[in-house]
Formats: structure tokens, C-alpha cells, sequence
């Protein structure tokens, strides 16, 4: 066989799974256009959700979380920003600018009888790195606890604007 006049065997045998090795994993690995310098994100947040046929409120607690997903590099957190429903900022959570180390995270907390966001509020976070970064993960956890009955879910942040240099 000629192909293995030129080629060993064995070369062709360890050659074809590790072939096959680096196309699995770089379907899965982020490519440098996944990579970002910062962005403004949107995140919602429900102070109350309605229920019941009398449209009743029903309180929630709001954690705002922000994770650092890049194994090598931090990013700063720029600011936090609380907006009501009625797009007003109610209160900026932050009173200078935070490191996230990598995989480090923060939180922000609002309060279940802080009712001034309403049902639309939202927060609006500010990031940035030095290089270009795996985008963290920036979501809002909103939990309740009233008369027995629990609620919690997750709404996750959606980027409205690409940091800019």
C-alpha cells in the first residue's frame, strides 16, 4: 500500500482520533470574536409580580448577580444602576467601580418591601476589561415567600451596547 510506504501505521492511527479531538473541542471553546472588552447590559427585575383575579401584588426579593466567567483575566464592574418602571433611576448600587477576579462574583441585593421599581424595573450594568474577556454572566434571581407559597425564577441580563475604547 503506498500509504504506508510514506506513512507508518501508527502515525495514521494516533493521527485520526487526535484529529478528531481538536474539532470536538473547538466546537466548543469560545473563538476570539466571543471575546469582549465590556458592555452596557439590561437586566429585569420584578419588585412584584400580579395574581388572582382582584390583580393582587405579590412581593419579591431581587439579587442581581454578577459572574466572572473567564478562567485568566478579571473585569471591572463599572456600575450597578436601579430603574423603575417608569425608566427613573431610583438608586446606584455602587459606589466606585469593583474587580471581579477571575470566577469571582458579586451580588446586589434589593429588598422584598422595596416597592419602588414596580413589576418593569430593571437594572442597567457596566463592565470592562483590559483584554478581550469571556462575557460574565449578569442575572437578576427574584424569590417571595408569602402564606406558605414560595416563588422564585431567573431573568438573565441581554446586552444593549458593546463597550466602547
Amino acid at each position: 500500500m503506498v500509504f504506508t510506504r510514506f506513512f507508518p501505521r501508527w502515525l495514521f492511527v494516533a493521527a485520526v482520533p487526535l484529529f478528531v479531538l481538536v474539532l470536538t473541542l473547538s466546537a466548543f471553546g469560545g473563538t476570539k470574536d466571543d471575546l469582549s472588552t465590556g458592555a452596557m447590559v439590561y437586566v429585569s427585575v420584578y419588585s412584584n409580580i400580579y395574581y388572582g383575579p382582584r390583580v393582587r401584588p405579590f412581593p419579591l426579593a431581587a439579587t442581581l448577580s454578577i459572574r466572572n466567567t473567564d478562567p485568566q483575566f478579571p473585569i471591572t464592574v463599572e456600575s450597578a444602576d436601579y430603574y423603575d418602571s417608569d425608566g427613573r433611576k431610583i438608586r446606584d448600587f455602587m459606589e466606585a467601580p469593583q474587580v471581579l477576579k477571575p470566577l469571582a462574583s458579586t451580588y446586589f441585593y434589593v429588598e422584598e418591601k422595596d416597592t419602588r421599581g414596580g413589576s418593569g424595573a430593571n437594572f442597567i450594568v457596566r463592565w470592562s476589561a483590559k483584554s478581550g474577556v469571556n462575557r460574565p454572566i449578569i442575572e437578576t434571581v427574584m424569590t417571595g415567600v408569602e402564606s406558605g407559597q414560595g416563588i422564585s425564577f431567573v431573568c438573565p441580563g441581554k446586552e444593549i451596547m458593546e463597550h466602547r475604547d
